[in-house]
């Protein structure tokens, strides 16, 4: 009885007996969620212009931040070294258009899967060689990123809120928003759904796949970009980004493959969830339950919900 009270009953007490610490942890969860939302937005672009789980995403994160850090090392302005970063993005989504998915068009999902599986590693490589390994500091004073913290008094304590973290939130939130937006109302969302839907039948009205898939590229690179700023300036700019940008699977799976909206509630899901169970579950099981606990919830949906929440469930005749 004593175990089920601990499980079942102190972490609640205590979330009553402290509200501030709760809101703190609500808040730590919501900044993180968003920012999952944002990378799991990149996997759901590509995922539903070419059904094709982009494993590269990852350390596109890196790669994106690596080269913005690289080019202000060496005597780029910032601003410029963003705009370079960007142009660099529209680069690798051309290159990966021509070299990989074109040879590839009507190949199996399982060997485009592979493609950027190898494309990731050939990027690992190329950023180890051009940048090094060793870790580098986001340039967040020259991106005019705020730094400091702001204490409000809450419910009898006291809540934290990082400037930076507050930034990442809004930021996040409004590229969420665009993305959202440009791709359910203009005519290029439209291509792109009907790219998802079948190649075969977005080929006979005249949409370009190769054109497509430069943008929905070029746009998760965009993504990528502002995920590895924002999660840079958090934990720094290192290749150990790429397993942070991972945790957006358990969010597709959460919140379905191919919807934004999916996207964000898994996000908020995952984040508020590890938060939650590492600060009032953790010191049961010794801690470490916020690397592992987003996976469990991921296994779960699999087993009784494998579309996610806003997936479509496919029914296929046999």
């Amino acid at each position: 009885m004593d175990i089920l009270y601990k499980i079942f009953i102190e972490p609640f007490v205590f979330m009553g007996e402290a509200p501030d610490l709760l809101i703190q942890t609500l808040w730590e969860g919501l900044v993180s969620g968003i920012l999952y939302a944002l990378i799991a937005l990149g996997f759901v672009l590509i995922f539903k212009a070419s059904g094709v789980f982009n494993f590269a995403q990852g350390i596109m994160v890196v790669f994106s931040a690596l080269i913005l850090v690289g080019l202000y090392e060496q005597g780029v302005p910032a601003l410029l070294a963003l705009l370079l970063t960007g142009g660099a993005m529209l680069i690798l989504a051309l290159t990966v258009e021509r070299v990989v998915l074109r040879p590839l068009v009507n190949q199996p999902d399982i060997i485009l899967f592979m493609a950027t599986f190898g494309l990731t590693y050939f990027l690992i490589g190329f950023g180890e060689l051009i940048f090094g390994g060793s870790p580098k500091e986001m340039i967040t004073s020259e991106l005019y990123l705020p730094q400091g913290t702001t204490e409000v008094e809450m419910l009898g304590g006291f809540v934290r809120f990082q400037h930076l973290d507050i930034a990442a939130t809004v930021i996040a939130s409004i590229m969420i928003g665009l993305l959202a937006v440009f791709f359910s109302k203009t005519r290029i969302g439209r291509a792109l759904r009907a790219v998802a839907d079948s190649h075969k039948a977005a080929l006979s009205v005249g949409i370009s796949l190769n054109q497509i898939w430069v943008i929905v590229w070029f746009a998760a690179g965009i993504v990528a970009l502002v995920a590895g700023i924002m999660w840079g300036a958090r934990a720094g700019v290192s290749f150990s980004l790429q397993i942070i940008a991972l945790k957006a699977l358990p969010v597709l799976i959460l919140g379905g493959f191919t919807s934004i909206p999916g996207a964000i509630i898994g996000g908020l899901i995952i984040g508020i969830g590890e938060k939650l169970g590492e600060f009032y579950w953790g010191p049961l099981v010794g801690g470490g339950i916020e690397t592992w606990l987003a996976y469990v919830i991921a296994l779960l949906f699999l087993l009784y919900r494998p579309q996610g929440l806003f997936g479509e469930k496919i029914i296929e005749r046999i």
